[in-house]
């Protein structure tokens, strides 16, 4: 994995970073990702810390109605729901964003508008493309900051079996099956499908961006 010698990184120094520690995995692996960066950020369910931190990240991996659970008997989905600062919701953090997913029927945040559904392949191509949607796969129709310097078509690591559709908030998009949104902003909110902290000197790339907004 390649990661930039040097990055742009502004005013940084006194910067608060959080990652939001709830029940999912990958926390650890975005964190780690920042270090490569020489960026500290700290791992909380504090809503006091939350709400003062710069950049909130929300990532994760697991099951969308037993996270749901968790951020409601946390009061974490209020919280997450009122922050006013740029927050980046990664892989399952984009898809609790959204309205609504398929995953056991769950109603999720409502920040983004899209819906989450399950890859299904088509008929006779079951082996061709499995699910989960796992490994390298290309992002196009850039249209986020989250994307400033970098060339359309790049590369980035993916692992989901649930996808957002194409929606009014899509910033990136993939094709895996169908197109489906690669990557989702409204107001301060962003999110990836992908996971930029596996995606090599791309993934570093968006989010040093991020980190810059």
């Amino acid at each position: 994995m390649t990661i930039p010698e040097t990055c742009n990184l502004k005013l940084v120094t006194k910067m608060k970073i959080v990652i939001i520690k709830y029940n999912a995995g990958n926390i650890e692996s975005v964190n780690n990702a920042l270090n490569r960066l020489d960026l500290n950020a700290e791992v909380t369910s504090d809503p006091e810390k939350i709400r003062n931190a710069d950049k909130v990240i929300f990532p994760g991996v697991g099951e969308a109605s037993t996270t749901m659970k968790y951020l409601r008997k946390h009061k974490l989905d209020e919280l997450i729901i009122s922050l006013k600062q740029p927050v980046l919701g990664i892989c399952l953090g984009l898809q609790l964003m959204c309205s609504h997913s398929e995953e056991n029927d769950t109603e999720c945040l409502g920040i983004f508008a899209e819906n989450v559904k399950r890859f299904v392949p088509k008929p006779g191509e079951e082996f061709i493309t499995k699910v989960p949607h796992m490994g390298w796969n290309s992002i196009s129709n850039l249209k986020s900051n989250l994307f400033t310097n970098e060339n359309d078509k790049q590369y980035v690591y993916f692992v989901h079996s649930f996808y957002a559709g194409i929606g009014e908030h899509t910033v990136a998009t993939c094709n895996y099956i169908l197109p489906f949104s690669a990557a989702l902003q409204k107001d301060n909110f962003y999110a990836t499908q992908f996971h930029p902290e596996k995606s090599g000197s791309v993934g570093a790339k968006i989010l040093e961006n991020f980190i810059n907004l």
